[in-house]
C-alpha cells in the first residue's frame, strides 16, 4: 500500500495547512521563534487546565506536520514493493526523528518517544489498534464503535482507553486489514471475515448493519504456538488426558473438537496436530486461515469470497472434494458449519482416517446433532437414520472443550462415538470434568478432568497398531454411559 493511502487511511491529511507547512528553509534548521515555545497563557490560581490545553493543540499540530513530512521524504520507498513491512517501518521511524529535530519543539524524552510511536502507528499500522495488538496480553480486541473498544485479558473483558479519530478512520484501517487478503468491505458487502498477517480472525460489520458505527473484532492467536504443555500448566487438560489424545491421533483415529465460542476450539486443533507423524502430507482446508501446523509437510487452502460480480467464490466444501484428490494422509478443516460435514464423513468412512475437525456445541451430544443438522444443509434427501450410521462410523472421538465462568478454558469431555442403538448414536464418556471440587477464594475452579474408569471400545485398535498407554490413564473413577 503506498505511503499516501497509508497517511489517509491513518485520517491525516496528506499536505499540513499552509499556515502550518514547514518551509525548505526552516526544515533546513532555522529556527521557529513562533514554535519554539508555546504562547503564554495568563496562570489561574489553582488550576493548569490551560497550559494543559495549550500543550496539547501544540503536540496535535506537530503530529500533523510529522506525518505530512513523512510522506515527503519516504517517496518512492513506500511503493517500492521489494522493501518489506519492517524494513519500511525502520525507515519511517529514522525519518520522523530528523522530522522532529528539524522542527525544534521542546519534547521531553516520554513525549518523543510517544510522538513517534503515534505517528508510525497512524501511518503505517493499524492506529490506535496497534498498542493492543503488540500487548502480548490482550487476547481479543473489540471495538463497538470509534470511540469505545473493549479488550481481554485473562478471560475479563475492560474497557480500554484507546480510541479512533472518527468514524472514517476506523473505515480506512478495516478496509486495510480485509484489502491485504483479497477480501473486501462496502455498501454491497457491509461485513467480512478476515485475518491478519500473523493468523489472528478478524471481523468487520459497517453501517447501515452496524447501526451505531463500524464494528471491529480481532481474535489475536499467540506469536508463539501453544504447545501441550502449556495446555496442562493453565489446567485445559492433565498429562493423563494428553497421553490418551496423543494415541488416538496417531492410531488414526477421526477427532470433532467441540465447543462454544470463543472457547479455544482451534488452539486445542492446533495441539492436536502436534502429535501428527512428520512424515505424513497433511492438507489443511478453512474459511480464513488460522491453524498453526507445527509440520513441514503441509499444503494450507482457503476459500474465497465472490467478487463484486458474485461470481468466483470458493466453498469449504469445494476444497473439502478437491483435497481428495492430493493424496492426503490427514485433513484438517478449520471448521465445520453447513454443507461440507458431509463430504468430511463420506472422506471419514473412505480411507482418510485420523481426520481433525471441529464445531459449534455445547456438549458432545450436542455435537452429534448438529453435525446431522449440517449433513442435511448439503441438500441431499437422506434419510436421519442412514446420516446417523454414516456419522456413528466416521466419527471415533468428541472432545469438548468449554470456558468457564472463571474465564478459564478447559476439557469438560473426552467422548467415544461407539455406534448405533436402535436410531440412537452411542456415546461413552472416557473422561469427564470434577465440577465438585468447588472454586478458590478468587472463584477459579479447583477441579479437573478425571477419568470416568471405563475403557474405551478403541483400545483394541490401538493393541493392533501397536499403541500402548499406561494404566493410570484409565485409573479409577466415576463411570457413566449414555
Amino acid at each position: 500500500m503506498k505511503l499516501s493511502d497509508r497517511i489517509q487511511a491513518a485520517g491525516l491529511p496528506l499536505t499540513a495547512p499552509a499556515s502550518e507547512k514547514p518551509s525548505a528553509e526552516k526544515q533546513a534548521g532555522e529556527k521557529k521563534p513562533a514554535q519554539k515555545a508555546a504562547p503564554s497563557t495568563p496562570a489561574i490560581p489553582g488550576t493548569a487546565e490551560p497550559q494543559a490545553s495549550a500543550r496539547v493543540d501544540v503536540f496535535a499540530g506537530l503530529k500533523l506536520r510529522a506525518a505530512s513530512a513523512l510522506f515527503e521524504r519516504m517517496g518512492s520507498r513506500a511503493s517500492d514493493t521489494s522493501v518489506t513491512e519492517e524494513d519500511l517501518k525502520v525507515a519511517a521511524r529514522e525519518e520522523l526523528s530528523e522530522i522532529i529535530d528539524a522542527e525544534q519543539v521542546p519534547l521531553t524524552p516520554d513525549e518523543r518517544r510517544r510522538l513517534i510511536q503515534d505517528v508510525a502507528d497512524d501511518v503505517l499500522g493499524y492506529g490506535p489498534l496497534q498498542r493492543l495488538l503488540d500487548d502480548p496480553m490482550v487476547t481479543e480486541i473489540m471495538v463497538n464503535r470509534m470511540d469505545q473498544i473493549y479488550v481481554e485479558k485473562n478471560g475479563k473483558l475492560t474497557l480500554s482507553g484507546s480510541r479512533f479519530s472518527s468514524e472514517q478512520h476506523l473505515r480506512r484501517v478495516i478496509e486495510r486489514i480485509v484489502s491485504k487478503v483479497g477480501r473486501r468491505i462496502d455498501e454491497s458487502s457491509p461485513f467480512v471475515d478476515a485475518r491478519l498477517e500473523d493468523g489472528s480472525r478478524v471481523n468487520a460489520v459497517i453501517p447501515p448493519l452496524a447501526v451505531n458505527g463500524s464494528s471491529l473484532t480481532i481474535r489475536k492467536f499467540s506469536k508463539v504456538p501453544l504447545t501441550v504443555q502449556n495446555l496442562i500448566d493453565f489446567g485445559t487438560l492433565t498429562p493423563e488426558m494428553a497421553e490418551l489424545l496423543d494415541a488416538c491421533v496417531r492410531a488414526k483415529l477421526n477427532i470433532i473438537v467441540s465447543g462454544g465460542t470463543g472457547t479455544g476450539k482451534t488452539t486445542l486443533l492446533n495441539v492436536l496436530s502436534s502429535f501428527l507423524p512428520d512424515n505424513e502430507r497433511i492438507v489443511t482446508i478453512e474459511d480464513a486461515v488460522e491453524l498453526q501446523i507445527q509440520k513441514q509437510h503441509v499444503v494450507r487452502l482457503e476459500s474465497r469470497p465472490p467478487n463484486t460480480e458474485g461470481k468466483g467464490a470458493v466453498t469449504i466444501r469445494d476444497l473439502v472434494r478437491n483435497s481428495l484428490r492430493m493424496r492426503p494422509d490427514r485433513i484438517v478443516i478449520g471448521e465445520v458449519r453447513g454443507g461440507e460435514s458431509l463430504d468430511m464423513l463420506q472422506a471419514m468412512n473412505t480411507g482418510h482416517d485420523g481426520s481433525l475437525s471441529t464445531v459449534h456445541a455445547n456438549s458432545p451430544r450436542d455435537a452429534v446433532a448438529r453435525l446431522e443438522t449440517l449433513v442435511l444443509m448439503a441438500g441431499m434427501d437422506l434419510p436421519l437414520r442412514a446420516i446417523r450410521e454414516q456419522l456413528a462410523s466416521a466419527v471415533n472421538l468428541v472432545v469438548q472443550i468449554s470456558r468457564l465462568r472463571d474465564g478459564s478454558r478447559r476439557i469438560t469431555h473426552v467422548t467415544e462415538v461407539q455406534g448405533m442403538e436402535g436410531d440412537v448414536v452411542t456415546l461413552q464418556d472416557a473422561f469427564i470434568f470434577d465440577y465438585s471440587a468447588g472454586v478458590d477464594a478468587s472463584g477459579r475452579f479447583l477441579g479437573k478432568p478425571v477419568p470416568t474408569g471405563i475403557r474405551p471400545r478403541f483400545m483394541e485398535r490401538f493393541e493392533d497398531m501397536g499403541i500402548t498407554v499406561s494404566p493410570a490413564v484409565f485409573g479409577a473413577g466415576l463411570t457413566r454411559t449414555r
